[in-house]
């Protein structure tokens, strides 16, 4: 079974609620701080610190930065220290990425490092192969958007959030602890982004921002009560790097429960990240299926067959026909459709083309079936196919195929139903089921 992390954004994501998060969930902070350390980023501390958020108990993981003439702290709590080791040089710091849940408010009077002044970091650290290309790899997706937003060319971005201290500690500390979890299937729920306005170094922007807009691409977001910024330009970026799926908890079964706190303690909603991490529960042989419907009143019956041979015909795994009874108490036929969901769009465009209906509904369902197999079996008359249906290794039904028996029938001068019963005895007796 498949290692399964999500990540439940119900207050959004940033850097910093991610890997308090993972942290909260077992990754060991030693671990993180010595893969952190070997980046050379400067003389500072990180620090994981147990909070409380509405009531919830969190991790909250912050950095903590000594400059030459400016201290900076990323949290107002007072955790016991990790120290960063690397040369002894200036460390940058920026203003970070907007005032998000688990955003951190540092001095603005260092420079930036460059994109390529980055990855030259990454090289040098204790990650990966793998693992340094994924965190240059999320810093190009960065930058690209910051490009895009400013129409100009990459290497001539300036970014706020590229070059600070912290979103290099977010990044490749995220991608050091998503490979330490070793989760093989990574789900993410829809983001809730927030709402109201946010202060950015270019200026007033609506949330969400210009660049978390960018990153998010077609990640499902919503806008929930709480009407501040929740989703960070590097909480988007982890979101849509790492999950393969976003919508509700998979089935699973949890082994490790993860909380990152955010800096504000809201007084409704927790301000914090879940992650639970697990395995995938064992699914039963169900496939996930689309109906679709729609009622037909004024259509010519001899199409009726026309179309259910181009559903079948185009891969539909059941076509039926119900009458029904209709609006002004007219007759009428349901037309019902079952497909894949991938056959969606082609079904409904044959029903369109094909019949006079102006409108249908669909639906996804699960749709369990029994196991099937052919076997051939031996009878007076000549042989006979058998579907075999089981479940679990235990056979539930065995049937001749019609087509089969009446064939022998008209042969043999048999009824169809006298050449069913011969097949069914002779599968019985190759089963070793009667004397």
């Amino acid at each position: 079974m498949k290692r399964v992390l999500y990540f439940d954004c119900f207050s959004g994501i940033s850097g910093d609620m991610a890997l308090g998060a993972l942290l909260d969930a077992g990754l060991p902070l030693a671990e993180l701080t010595r893969a952190l350390g070997s980046l050379a980023l400067g003389d500072g501390h990180v620090h994981a610190t147990k909070v409380l958020r509405t009531g919830v108990s969190a991790t909250k993981f912050s950095v903590h930065e000594h400059s030459h003439d400016h201290a900076s702290t990323h949290s107002h709590e007072h955790p016991a220290p990790g120290t960063l080791h690397g040369t002894q040089h200036e460390v940058p710091s920026t203003q970070h990425e907007h005032h998000a849940p688990g955003s951190r408010h540092l001095s603005h009077h260092h420079p930036h490092r460059s994109l390529p002044e980055i990855f030259r970091l990454i090289e040098q650290a204790a990650l990966s192969v793998s693992a340094r290309d994924r965190a240059k790899a999320m810093f190009q997706r960065l930058a690209e958007a910051e490009a895009a937003i400013h129409q100009m060319p990459v290497d001539r971005v300036h970014l706020h959030e590229v070059g600070a201290l912290d979103s290099i500690i977010d990044i490749v500390g995220v991608v050091f602890a998503m490979e330490w979890m070793g989760a093989e299937r990574i789900v993410c729920s829809p983001l809730n982004v927030g709402g109201g306005m946010v202060q950015s170094a270019h200026g007033l922007f609506p949330v969400p921002a210009p660049a978390t807009v960018k990153l998010l691409g077609s990640t499902p977001i919503y806008s929930g009560a709480v009407q501040k910024e929740l989703v960070t330009p590097t909480g988007a970026l982890i979101a849509s790097t790492y999950a393969s799926a976003f919508g509700p908890i998979p089935a699973m079964t949890i082994e490790r429960i993860g909380y990152g706190a955010g800096d504000r303690d809201d007084p409704t909603t927790p301000n914090v990240l879940r992650v639970l991490i697990g395995r995938e529960a064992e699914q039963s042989s169900g496939e996930r299926v689309t109906v679709i419907e729609c009622e037909i009143d004024d259509m010519n019956p001899q199409i009726f067959g026309h179309v259910m041979d181009k559903l079948y015909a185009a891969g539909a795994l059941e076509v039926f026909y119900v009458p029904v009874q209709m609006k002004k108490n007219r007759p009428g036929t349901l037309l019902t459709v079952v497909a894949s969901p991938e056959q969606r769009t082609q079904m409904t465009d044959i029903i369109f083309r094909e019949t006079t209906t102006i409108g249908l509904r669909h639906v996804d369902v699960d749709r369990e079936c029994l196991e099937r197999r052919f076997v051939t079996v031996q009878t007076p008359v000549g042989a006979v196919r058998m579907k075999i249906a089981s479940r679990l290794g235990q056979v539930m039904n065995a049937a001749p195929e019609f087509e089969d028996c009446a064939a022998l029938a008209a042969g043999a001068g048999l009824s169809v139903k006298e050449v069913q019963a011969l097949a069914v005895q002779a599968y019985r007796a190759a089963a070793g089921t009667c004397p």
